[in-house]
């Protein structure tokens, strides 16, 4: 193990850009299935991971969905979420800001109070058994109407102090960030803050979509932001946080290589960077390993690495005391 690899093991860290959905490792999608009674079309965990070979979102999406299928009851929802956040404990993340997809969930028939009870129940438990904190953020599935964006939300009422805000995700080329406006400021007037995948596999005109129509409080992804100068500022000086993937990115040929990534040009270029893990299972890796194979791969120092850390924390929707206390954390585990 090199110092570096040490040095991110131990890090205190917050996670801002994970799918709990795309936490489903194939050794639980197993278990959830024969439990339920589900079909699904692999015959073994080996299967399972030789079908994770994908080369593009579209492909990712189309198994994921299918995943979700063993997903039925209260108790699945929190060893899904369970699960994760043991991995996430292990890899030193003291708070995570998680995705969840309702629609994935009410359009086969589970009842959305069913989707948060188990999750929240997982969440709970994770704060009480391994002393990590958690935020749920609702995600619309951008593929869908607004009008159904709507009727999600309004499912989410009776849930409301359960959620930290709401996000937008699915296929992003062709569904542009102004197809919810509505819908975010109805979310927004409801009190909750706002995110929106953006810049990932669409170009930097949805950036500008995400920021001027939906008024975010946070970018997922934001990579393409690059390709264009005038955002390259603003994201600088507004300090945008942006919640970058890096094993995503690759596994999805948004970069042809990690060695390729944008990561080390945002620093330079004064960004609000902080990497996560998006749907892990899939993406062969936690979070950690997003740390690890990144600096392996563009060179990061233990400053750069301490440094986004510390944006973790800064750009999650925390308490500003939380934050601060978090942040001293990771200057104290620096010094």
């Amino acid at each position: 193990m090199t110092d570096l690899t040490a040095y991110i093991a131990g890090l205190p860290k917050a996670e801002l850009h994970l799918h709990i959905e795309g936490s489903l490792e194939p050794e639980l999608m197993f278990e959830l299935a024969q439990r339920n009674g589900v079909s699904i079309p692999f015959d073994s965990v080996e299967a399972v991971r030789a079908a994770y070979d994908f080369s593009n979102l579209q492909d990712f999406l189309d198994i994921y969905y299918a995943g979700a299928n063993v997903l039925l009851t209260r108790q699945d929802f929190e060893d899904l979420a369970f699960a994760y956040f043991q991995r996430a404990a292990a890899d030193n993340v003291r708070h995570a800001e998680i995705f969840f997809d309702p629609q994935t969930h009410t359009d086969r028939g589970v009842a959305f109070g069913v989707v948060v009870e188990g999750l929240i129940a997982g969440m709970d438990r994770a704060k009480t058994e391994l002393g990590v904190t958690s935020g749920l953020i609702l995600s619309f599935l951008r593929h869908l109407t607004e009008e159904e964006a709507f009727a999600t939300l309004e499912m989410a009422k009776p849930y409301l102090h359960h959620f930290i805000g709401v996000g937008l995700d699915s296929s992003e080329v062709g569904h542009p960030p102004s197809k919810f406006v509505r819908v975010f400021a109805a979310a927004r007037e409801l009190g909750l803050k706002l995110c929106a995948h953006a810049g990932e596999e669409g170009p930097p005109a949805y950036v500008h979509e995400a920021l001027d129509l939906l008024h975010i409080d946070r970018m997922d992804h934001g990579n393409r932001s690059m390709e264009d100068e005038s955002l390259i500022q603003r994201l600088s000086a507004e300090q945008m946080t942006l919640t970058v993937c890096p094993l995503s990115n690759l596994k999805l040929c948004v970069v042809k290589d990690l060695k390729d990534h944008p990561v080390p040009e945002m620093l330079r270029r004064g960004l609000h960077v902080t990497l996560n893990s998006d749907d892990p299972a899939y993406f062969g890796g936690y979070v950690n390993a997003n740390y690890i194979r990144l600096a392996e791969a563009v060179g990061l120092s233990k400053e750069q690495v301490t440094e986004m850390a510390k944006n973790s924390f800064e750009g999650s929707f925390l308490p500003d005391a939380q934050k601060l206390k978090y942040m001293a954390e990771v200057d104290a585990y620096a010094a």
